[in-house]
């Protein structure tokens, strides 16, 4: 009894959080964990300190690129991609989006690129929502195969935690980028048809003959500085280093020293970037601290500083309930888990928040480490609540009012191609686990 109480507590607390929005799910967090300190006496555990430095060292890197150009350059680069095929963009521009994510870290470098995409798209008469909402959720996606992500931070520190230090980024990536990428191929292919033809649409129709939609004008493609190119090398070459760190883990060996944490390697790497920018491209440094990369970054940061930090401290506190009531079924249906991790991950909002604070049930429950990694990609379901960031810029961008929020709020454009991503990206996962 004692136990669905404190749950009602954590739930509420994040329930309030999302309500609030922003950075409130942090202090929503904080404030239900000294509930259940106070009422319950849980003994607090320790914040998730690495991935919220991890947050804050790749988002100020990002900022400092975003400040001297360097993000418009990925997004221009990105721009000619989807152009080339403009009667697929419906394909491309998800794929692009993903792999945008993959390079910048964070899933909100789509916003540059959905006005690409809606030109795109009604220039060539496809219906925008398809490539629109498809691209919206495959920026997300590209999280959990992100190398740079704090979702992939995280995962990669609670399998040290938990005596599985092999599986390291190698072994997460070898999973998820493939898995993520099939997802987000597969998924937009099934979509390609979805919904009528933009020139058979009533409501684009009837906003046509309203005169609310307008042609879109092309973006400002002006020359950009040659810091910008020079802060896009340095970025690509912190990626780098961390990668081939993550898969050679000898090269972060200091002898009898140990090895340097994968954690440790991304925030100091990050750091050192930023620092090599300032350096070269000479980037304003207010334009830095008010960057929207690092805005977003800094509510992500709440979100896993509170939320996190208390679910954390709750399923410690309730570990042997939990090995009682789900020990069994994890055990004859290990992937059932992945619901847990959508549904949570759907009201945190942040796929870092709902790794830290729920992936360590996971490993209680006692399902294997390479199932879990299978399983991480369901941490993306963030569009099931069409509140994110990436879903409400698809739906104010598309003035051809085909991207929109149904009535019923759940049946939103961003749903149906979602769930295909996600659930093809763990199906696909959990194959090739069984296989390899």
């Amino acid at each position: 009894m004692l136990t669905f109480i404190e749950f009602v507590i954590v739930f509420g607390a994040i329930i309030l959080g999302v309500r609030f929005g922003g950075v409130a799910l942090g202090f929503w967090g904080g404030f239900g964990l000294v509930l259940l300190t106070a009422i319950f006496g849980i003994m607090p555990t320790s914040p998730p300190i690495d991935v919220m430095l991890i947050i804050l060292a790749v988002c100020l890197c990002a900022g400092c690129m975003e400040a001297v150009g360097g993000l418009d350059i990925l997004v221009r680069f990105a721009a000619k991609i989807i152009r080339k095929k403009p009667k697929y963009v419906a394909v491309v521009a998800p794929v692009v989006s993903f792999f945008l994510t993959f390079f910048a870290g964070t899933g909100n470098a789509v916003y540059a690129i959905l006005p690409v995409i809606y030109e795109v798209s009604y220039n060539a008469q496809v219906r925008p929502e398809r490539a629109m909402a498809g691209a919206a959720v495959a920026g997300q996606v590209g999280i959990t195969a992100c190398p740079i992500s704090a979702a992939t931070a995280a995962m990669i520190g609670l399998m040290a935690q938990n005596g599985f230090p092999e599986i390291g980024l190698g072994t997460i990536l070898m999973i998820t980028f493939p898995s993520c990428l099939i997802g987000v191929v597969l998924s937009s292919l099934i979509c390609m048809n979805k919904g009528k033809e933009l020139k058979d649409d009533p409501e684009y129709l009837a906003r046509v003959a309203a005169g609310q939609v307008q042609p879109p004008q092309k973006l400002d493609d002006r020359p950009l500085p040659k810091e910008a190119g020079w802060s896009v090398a340095i970025f690509f070459l912190g990626i780098i280093v961390i990668v081939v760190t993550g898969f050679f883990p000898e090269l972060r060996t200091l002898g009898d020293k140990g090895s340097i944490s994968m954690s440790l390697v991304i925030e100091a790497v990050m750091l050192a970037a930023g620092a090599v920018m300032c350096f070269f491209c000479k980037p304003d440094m207010a334009k830095v601290a008010g960057s929207p990369v690092l805005h977003a970054g800094v509510i992500s940061l709440a979100a896993v500083f509170g939320v996190a930090w208390m679910s954390d401290s709750f399923i410690n506190a309730n570990r042997e309930v939990f090995m009682q009531v789900a020990g069994g079924l994890a055990e004859s249906a290990p992937v059932l888990f992945a619901f847990v991790l959508a549904i949570m991950s759907a009201l945190l909002s942040s796929q870092g928040a709902t790794t830290r604070a729920i992936m360590p049930l996971g490993f209680a429950l006692g399902i294997s480490p390479m199932m879990l990694v299978a399983m991480f990609p369901a941490v993306n379901c963030l569009f099931v609540l069409p509140t994110s960031g990436p879903a409400l810029a698809a739906v104010g961008m598309d003035r051809s009012g085909t991207t929109k929020i149904g009535k019923f709020v759940f049946n939103h454009s961003m749903q149906v191609p979602g769930l295909l991503m996600v659930v093809i990206s763990v199906a696909v996962g959990v194959l090739m686990v069984e296989v390899i």
